[in-house]
């Protein structure tokens, strides 16, 4: 606890550089270097690059025992930070073909500089330490750039679970919502899986003044818009498991007075039960098909299976709530719609994965600070309470009866 405040100040410088120079994901090039300097300056041994940017640290113990992963994202959004912070961002970046603000709107900085905190503590007590500690600094788990492989998937691809053979991985998120230093968790799913779907209407182009000779692909997909909003409320049983449907991106036409002969729309489909997930993919296509059918249009779907449930081993949480009680106030969460690609990890080893509040609640915000927003906006006071919580996962499931290897 003693080293944990002394290192705040430090902590924070490091949050707020990484805060200023934020990178996309896939192209954290100066970050992961960042990361990877500062793990072979503590003297571990270091993997780098790993998937791409990603930075891997290895500290061997001076006693036996498991071999524990420990987790940060290091990417940021293509989001223009709105925050007057004498350390905000003004970095740019090229999302999609368009250059665009980059900003850490969900938090990541906070989550490097934490576990940077964690591995120094770590690192100067190395002697006390029981087994094997391995610093994941991720890239990419805002999600990939079109066409190629990134994050906890191609971390785990590239071996970062082996060799040696991690046991358990524990890793947090920062919320700007929750009370400050309240740690949330739940066992089994804590965060949805999360798939994309592409579909692309095909009608009959025609003069705005003459709709009738078009097959308008713009109104058959606003039915189809509707007809999706009615899988979950009236085509699914909803006691058994939520799932949410959501259109984020719709586009079709240049002109106002040309009927456009192609609409293409993108949502997410959110869901926490596999059962469900192949429903209201089988339910989406239908849909679909059978609206743009009714109308002489066309309806093509494409679905992208992206991050599965984000689930806390039962056995792993009910070893590990303790802990995270002797650290902070904690509570168990309502499950959350939102996605996290840490979910990969826990498909091969146990994981724990659990929620860290910093509301800013003496920052007199005029906007609520939501993630992946231009007004996100975190308490540091928070840190030390995460890397305490990092510390104390580690040190007692280290410690804990029957965890040492020979």
């Amino acid at each position: 606890n003693k080293q944990a405040q002394e290192i705040e100040p430090r902590m924070i410088e490091w949050r707020r550089f990484l805060h200023q120079n934020p990178e996309l994901s896939n192209r954290e090039f100066k970050t992961g270097k960042y990361l990877a300097d500062f793990l072979k300056n503590l003297g571990m041994e270091v993997q780098y690059p790993v998937a791409k940017t990603g930075a891997v640290g290895i500290l061997r113990g001076g006693k036996p025992g498991p071999v524990i992963a420990l987790r940060a994202d290091i990417d940021g959004l293509p989001v223009v930070e709105r925050n007057a912070l004498p350390f905000a961002s003004r970095e740019k970046g090229v999302q999609g073909g368009i250059e665009t603000g980059v900003m850490h709107a969900c938090g990541h900085d906070s989550h490097m500089a934490m576990l940077m905190a964690v591995a120094e503590i770590l690192s100067k007590n190395k002697a006390d330490v029981k087994g094997t500690i391995k610093f994941l600094f991720q890239p990419a788990e805002e999600g990939a750039p079109a066409g190629e492989e990134a994050g906890a998937y191609l971390m785990i691809k590239e071996g970062v679970l082996e060799n040696p053979k991690v046991d358990v991985v524990f890793g947090l998120h920062i919320q700007s919502l929750l009370p400050l230093g309240q740690l949330a968790y739940r066992a089994e799913g804590l965060m949805a899986a999360v798939d994309g779907f592409n579909i692309k209407v095909t009608g009959v182009g025609a003069h705005g003044a003459t709709p009738w000779d078009s097959v308008d692909p713009i109104v058959v997909s606003s039915q189809i818009v509707n007809g999706l909003q009615t899988i979950v409320s009236r085509q699914t049983e909803l006691t058994k498991a939520p799932a949410v449907i959501t259109v984020g991106s719709l586009h079709g036409g240049v002109r106002r007075n040309i009927i456009p002969e192609e609409v293409n729309m993108e949502g997410t489909i959110r869901t926490f039960d596999p059962a469900m997930q192949k429903l209201v993919h089988e339910k989406i296509k239908h849909t679909a098909s059978a609206i743009a059918e009714a109308s002489g249009a066309k309806a093509e779907t494409d679905i992208l299976v992206m991050y599965p449930v984000t689930y806390n081993d039962p056995a792993l949480t009910s070893l590990m709530a303790p802990s995270l009680a002797k650290v902070s106030p904690t509570v168990v969460t309502q499950p959350v719609t939102m996605a996290e690609d840490f979910s990969f990890f826990q498909q091969k080893v146990p994981g724990f994965f659990f929620f860290l509040g910093a509301y800013p609640e003496d920052m007199k915000l005029t906007r609520r600070p939501v993630h992946h927003t231009a007004d996100f906006m975190i308490d540091e006071r928070a840190f030390v309470t995460g890397v305490k919580a990092l510390l104390t996962l580690t040190m007692d499931y280290a410690y804990q009866p029957k965890s040492g290897k020979k």
